[in-house]
């Protein structure tokens, strides 16, 4: 973006109808008024509940609008469960959720199971598991990002985990995509640092993966590749600066851009990331971020030609998968980014053994361009720790 002033109020209507620009966020009454909602529930975190972003927020919504913020990190199945109870005893008619991956994922997930009367872990991203939802009762969601990291704005599924068995589960139905999508930069800019980073570098895995995913999308391959090049120019800028709102914007868009992305397909990265953010506790994009280079490397032969061809839409020094490679563990240096998982989460043999099929079941495996064995997992996991690229 030359000219943030150009791309203020812009509307598009891809993959739904988005809002963006710098205080568009007191355009939700009128989001409100589009979709019919006159008693909505809003879905934050709880650190969000305490902010005046959430309070900003408020007065722009309709006056019977309602709070919930029993929302952890890493959502739980019983965030939902009372979520969904909140709204079925306040009489709600739609959800607006606000904040970041997590506040967006509960609020989908609130919204899709307020009139479904099967568990969630029926619907989980399998097959076609989701024809099991009754489209019929899925309440209406506008959705106001306040990270540039998870894209769930514009998602089609939800992230969360299942206490029994501590496994994180996709959930997937196409009416989960919320209506009306608000991206006003100005509510990141008060991000720190270090969740910049993170949820930045959680953007670059979804473009990247996205971008590798074998199979024929040549329409998410350019949204990737584009996102990407956002990425590379803006992310250090956005970390360093953070009220530099030009840095934000193109942030907020990239983000949207890889989850836009996504429906090709996600792969290792975060088949391996999934276990550790539900039995460990680690953030999800930092932890991306970590296991990115390991994965890049253990798929070097199958994707070294399109990371080439990327290498040269990057403007990186050289159009290779080395000059690739070396930009993505020098961008995580810049950020203060771990370079082993073992400085975020020691893992032992028996975790290992834990988390190894807990990855290999992830749905994302499916979409890593070189077929996965339990094996594999396992050496991902050991070289992720010991900061050993393949």
């Amino acid at each position: 973006m030359n000219n943030i002033n150009k791309f203020r109020n812009s509307n598009w209507n891809y993959p739904t109808t988005v809002w963006f620009g710098c205080g568009r966020s007191s355009d939700v009454l009128s989001a409100c008024k589009e979709l019919k909602m006159k008693n909505p529930l809003l879905v934050t975190d709880p650190g969000l509940a305490k902010s005046p972003i959430l309070n900003n927020v408020l007065e722009s919504c309709p006056q019977q609008t309602k709070v919930f913020s029993d929302v952890r990190g890493n959502p739980v199945g019983s965030n939902i469960q009372n979520g969904v109870s909140t709204y079925k005893s306040g009489k709600h008619d739609g959800v607006i959720a606000l904040g970041g991956g997590s506040g967006l994922d509960v609020g989908k997930l609130i919204a899709f199971m307020s009139g479904q009367d099967r568990p969630i872990w029926d619907f989980e991203d399998i097959g076609d598991y989701w024809t099991r939802a009754n489209p019929d009762t899925i309440a209406p969601i506008i959705a106001i990002p306040t990270t540039a990291g998870t894209g769930s704005e514009v998602g089609r599924a939800a992230v969360v985990i299942n206490e029994e068995n501590q496994s994180k589960k996709i959930i997937f139905h196409p009416k989960i995509l919320p209506s009306i999508v608000i991206l006003d930069p100005e509510l990141t800019v008060g991000l720190p640092p270090h969740l910049t980073a993170a949820t930045g570098m959680d953007a670059l895995a979804h473009n990247l993966e996205a971008y590798c995913a074998p199979g024929f999308h040549p329409m998410a391959d350019g949204i990737a590749i584009e996102g990407m090049h956002i990425i590379k120019n803006w992310l250090i800028e956005a970390v360093e600066n953070g009220k530099n709102i030009e840095a934000r914007s193109n942030m907020l868009v990239a983000a949207s851009m890889g989850a836009t992305a996504f429906q090709k397909g996600l792969g290792a990265i975060h088949s391996l990331s999934h276990p550790v953010n539900s039995v460990f506790n680690v953030h999800h994009g930092l932890s991306n971020a970590i296991f990115m280079p390991y994965v890049l490397t253990f798929n070097r032969s199958a994707i070294e030609e399109k990371i080439s061809k990327l290498s040269g839409f990057l403007e990186l020094s050289e159009s290779s998968f080395d000059s690739f490679l070396e930009w993505v563990i020098d961008l995580r240096k810049k950020l203060k980014i771990p370079h082993t998982l073992a400085e975020e989460a020691k893992l032992s043999d028996s975790d290992i053994e834990k988390l190894s099929p807990m990855a290999l079941e992830d749905p994302s495996t499916s979409g890593n361009p070189i077929p996965l064995t339990l094996a594999d997992m396992k050496k991902l996991y050991r070289y992720s720790l010991d900061g050993k690229l393949f």
